[in-house]
């Protein structure tokens, strides 16, 4: 094993635009996302960057927060952040209140696999909000293929090990407890979530692919189309990334949203192409 006692910190200036007469703001610690994440948005940061700007005293929700890159990219004051995915989120939770990771963490196939049927004896004992499901999350996650979160029908934790030369883990997060301290996460159906009026939205739901086995349930077009309505209920400012797909461009546009299109890092598969391929942002409230 080789392992970190905390959490990395990047230094960093911050992202929010000052108003008229206020000081400027000082380089602010920002901790890394602390897991691997397939479709991870860390690129996209420097395009949500001046976006957010405008509204940087609001609170950030994401319904799809998923590795956490533009949050942790943003650095918001105030943050509600969801997902579909309840392990993602109790792993967050956790981290909130400092986690200290106890449990064995090697780059050993052999171990992985007992780790991660240890973890979903704890899912199907109803034990899945514990520490110890916290830490079981971040190994299986930081070990196993690719950085994939993925479960079968069952609910069940299947991505394979995944064969690294070297891991850095990570047993001390208490790193991560200043930065969360007003940040609120929440496990659940987007349309379920408490939404101010002036919150600035930032959704980056599953790519409008074929494959959508994010979590047990999938998220097809009807939940495409769903999420869309939703958004473009909301009064305040709103901003969507998926896959450049002709649907879901005519989707957005239909319901009055601006399109811009960005060239991107394919989502990760299992022929490791890193081809570019394009994205959407759709913009709304601004």
């Amino acid at each position: 094993m080789s392992a970190a006692p905390g959490a990395l910190v990047t230094r960093r200036r911050s992202l929010v635009a000052p108003r008229a007469g206020d000081p400027l703001p000082d380089d602010r610690a920002s901790p890394r996302p602390p897991l691997k994440w397939a479709g991870g948005k860390r690129w996209l940061v420097p395009h949500l960057a001046p976006l957010w700007a405008r509204f940087c005293r609001r609170r950030l929700v994401e319904p799809f927060c998923g590795g956490m890159a533009v949050a942790l990219g943003l650095m918001p004051a105030r943050a509600f952040l969801s997902d579909i995915n309840p392990h993602v989120v109790n792993f967050y939770r956790w981290l909130k209140r400092g986690l200290k990771v106890e449990i064995a963490m090697r780059n050993d196939a052999t171990l992985f696999y007992r780790q991660r049927e240890r973890f979903n004896r704890l899912v199907a004992a109803g034990s899945s909000d514990s520490a110890e499901a916290a830490a079981l999350f971040y190994y299986l996650n930081r070990t196993g293929y690719n950085g994939l979160c993925r479960f079968n029908r069952s609910g069940e934790f299947n991505v394979p090990f995944g064969r690294y030369r070297r891991i850095n883990y990570v047993t001390d997060f208490s790193a991560y407890r200043a930065t969360f301290k007003e940040w609120n996460f929440s496990a659940g159906d987007f349309e379920t979530l408490e939404l101010e009026d002036d919150d600035f939205i930032y959704a980056d739901p599953p790519y409008d692919v074929e494959f959508t086995q994010y979590s047990s349930e999938s998220f097809g077009w009807n939940e495409q189309v769903r999420l869309a309505e939703f958004l473009a209920a909301h009064r305040g400012p709103v901003v969507l990334s998926n896959q450049a797909t002709a649907r879901i461009v005519r989707l957005y546009r239909k319901l009055g949203f601006s399109i811009r299109r960005l060239s991107a890092p394919r989502m990760i598969s299992c022929t490791g192409n890193r081809t570019p391929a394009t994205e959407v942002l759709a913009i709304r409230g601004f």
